[in-house]
């Protein structure tokens, strides 16, 4: 490794604050730079102190420097700590996320590549328009084939920076050539409109820096360049900032393969292999300190990611100590689950410490969003809508509505909004059904509507919009067939949304998937589901790729790195799955686990009495029956529960 300048004199009392780790990146002089940083580690102060170490200690002028980042959030962040230890407000040339990079740049020099500096940029929204009006005019069939698939085959390929004379090259079977075919009248329309897309803006600015005179006078201006989160680039980012580097290569990436969970996006964690091939004077820092969770968290954690073998993981140390071994819960089903989870995290939340239940799919929301609200306590959902506030399951609701009321107009509107067709098959089935069919479990009438109406046939399982939406429609069929009756199903779900907390935002305990989790932290964490076919998910199961499996288990390093201070993760022996219970296999996370690392908690019936002892204290041991009863709502359970009290 280069020598590390250590005449430090401006900022000598900053420094004192950093480990020598840390110290070595701020402090490393001109070149590449990789800094290869572990949950926790404090990345985010190691580029701010490197972006103001540059400025105050090598004379940098800070309009020289860029820092990309992923969000405007971190951007933001990092903005106003560079100005506080700078000791006055500094400007830098650019902070901000990559895309908002390219859209500045094609502003200023887009004329270069035929783009107009009036040009307008296409969200998700309007992309999704523009390709519908294209599948129309070629006589498309948007239920066959849906505009948001093509959306995505197509943004891959340019994230991938192949364009369409190269994709054209190789489509040699007829979906292929559909596709090709599709794309070239997408960008005509985006041409006529004078607009982008957000792919768009990374493939036109790396177009843009390849003309030698527009990169000569960009790589004047920005002569430090400082990327965060390198791990999530994609083929065109790296690109982009291998032309931004230049011949000068002041480049310093921070990234860590173990935390990369988005290759679904195109991101490729290899990049940051790439990057000491790319700019072979590398000089590589790792810090592997970590100042968020404790050290069994730490290796419990690293017991699951060590298995990976296609990229290196640091073995974190930590500064906060050993703490208390991970819980291990193993419930009877996911009504069992949530009923011990949420009561775990109410017990926490009232001694004012941070919560988050995290799951591997959105549809898991639903049990534990309803044992909340039995409960009435408050959360806060993250990254989604509550479940039966999804359109999708919105849309299924109707049906049962109309069928147990068809003169109901609202769902009566929003089936006719389904498109006719579905709504005329619909009225037709409803017509022929008997009284004594009406009576049937929900869930067994739910999947006959689904079959009749053609329900899936909106969604597309390549889509990775619809897979969530599909997973929702799996868990509605398996709690609606738990309901004896229609009616009792509806009245079930409609009180469970007005049952809904106006005070969400004070709301100690969150729910949220595991990839919305990521670059947060919380004092206590339950990671809940670990099963086969669920995490992992079963599509990476289904691939047989190694990759997709390494990636499911990345994503349950950076779940179980959230946790601060406790981490508890649950599996079910058995789930309702599109209205079928099955038994569950245990996930290969949990057998990855050294087991001295872990505590198997009890039952659900076993924590109920161990807290109520404790947190009553009362003597009396009639006056803890009933207490316990009243509590407890063990008056709805079996009459085996009140001989299991007076057995104590």
């Amino acid at each position: 490794m280069p020598s590390l300048p250590y005449n430090i004199t401006g900022m000598d009392d900053f420094l004192k604050e950093l480990n020598k780790e840390q110290k070595e990146a701020v402090a490393f002089g001109k070149g590449p730079l990789l800094i290869l940083a572990g949950a926790g580690s404090g990345k985010t102060r190691v580029l701010t102190y490197r972006t103001a170490y540059l400025i105050c200690n090598m004379d940098v002028p800070s309009e020289s420097i860029a820092l990309l980042t992923f969000t405007n959030k971190a951007a933001e962040e990092m903005r106003e700590r560079v100005k506080k230890l700078g000791g006055k407000t500094k400007t830098l040339g650019f902070a901000g996320t990559f895309h908002t990079f390219c859209a500045k740049l094609l502003r200023e020099y887009g004329t270069n590549v035929g783009i107009n500096p009036n040009y307008v940029i296409f969200d998700s929204d309007d992309s999704e328009a523009t390709m519908k009006k294209v599948m129309k005019e070629m006589e498309m069939d948007t239920k066959e084939y849906k505009p948001a698939m093509f959306l995505s085959i197509i943004g891959k390929m340019k994230n991938d920076l192949v364009s369409i004379v190269e994709a054209e090259a190789t489509a040699g079977d007829y979906f292929r050539r559909m596709v090709i075919k599709v794309w070239k009248a997408y960008q005509d329309k985006l041409k006529k409109n004078n607009a982008v897309d957000f792919d768009d803006l990374l493939v036109k600015a790396v177009d843009l820096l390849k003309i030698e005179r527009v990169r000569k006078e960009v790589n004047e201006k920005l002569q430090w360049i400082l990327v965060d989160e390198y791990q999530d680039t994609n083929r065109a980012q790296f690109e982009l900032t291998k032309q931004l580097a230049g011949k000068r290569q002041n480049i310093t990436a921070v990234g860590d393969a173990a935390q990369a969970i988005y290759s679904f996006r195109g991101a490729d964690y290899r990049n940051l292999v790439l990057f000491k091939t790319e700019y072979p004077k590398t000089a590589m820092v790792s810090l592997p300190t970590n100042y968020r969770s404790t050290q069994n968290i730490l290796d419990t954690a690293y017991g699951v990611i060590s298995h990976n073998t296609s990229h290196p993981t640091l073995h974190l140390e930590t500064t906060e100590g050993a703490g208390e071994k991970v819980d291990f819960f193993e419930a009877a089903d996911e009504r069992d689950e949530a009923k011990y989870v949420v009561e775990q995290a109410r017990v926490l939340s009232l001694a004012e410490k941070s919560v988050a239940i995290l799951y591997r799919t959105n549809a898991q929301s639903r049990a534990l969003e309803d044992e909340l609200m039995r409960r009435d306590i408050p959360y806060k959902l993250v990254g989604g809508l509550r479940f039966y506030n999804r359109a999708e399951i919105k849309d299924l609701v109707a049906y049962l509505r109309v069928l147990n009321n068809i003169e109901e107009e609202i769902s009566r509107g929003r089936i006719e909004k389904m498109g006719k067709r579905r709504a005329e098959v619909f009225y037709k089935w409803l017509l022929n059904l008997s009284p004594e069919k009406k009576k049937e479990n929900p869930g067994q009438l739910l999947k006959e509507i689904i079959s009749t109406v053609g329900f899936l046939e909106r969604f597309d399982e390549r889509d990775e919009e619809d897979i969530p939406r599909i997973e929702n429609i799996g868990e509605l069929l398996a709690v609606a067939s738990d309901f004896e009756n229609v009616e009792v199903f509806l009245e079930s779900a409609a009180l469970s949304e007005s049952e809904i907390k106006q005070h969400r935002s004070n709301a100690k305990i969150t729910l949220m998937t595991v990839h919305a989790a990521k670059g947060l932290e919380f004092d206590n964490v339950f990671v809940v589901g670990l099963e086969e076919g669920l995490f992992p998910h079963s599509r990476s199961l289904l691939s047989g790729e190694k990759e997709e499996i390494e990636e499911e288990r990345r994503l349950m390093y950076v779940a179980m790195t959230r946790a601060k201070k406790k981490l508890t993760i649950s599996f079910a022996r058995n789930r309702l799955v599109f209205g079928g219970r099955h038994s569950s296999i245990p996930s290969r996370f949990l057998a990855e686990i050294p087991e001295n690392l872990l505590s198997k908690v009890g039952s659900v019936r076993e924590l109920e009495r161990k807290i109520s002892k404790s947190a009553l204290g009362l003597d009396e041991f009639g006056e803890k029956k009933r207490i316990i009863v009243q509590d407890w709502e063990i008056a709805e359970e079996t009459k085996d529960d009140f001989a299991e009290i007076d057995n104590w």
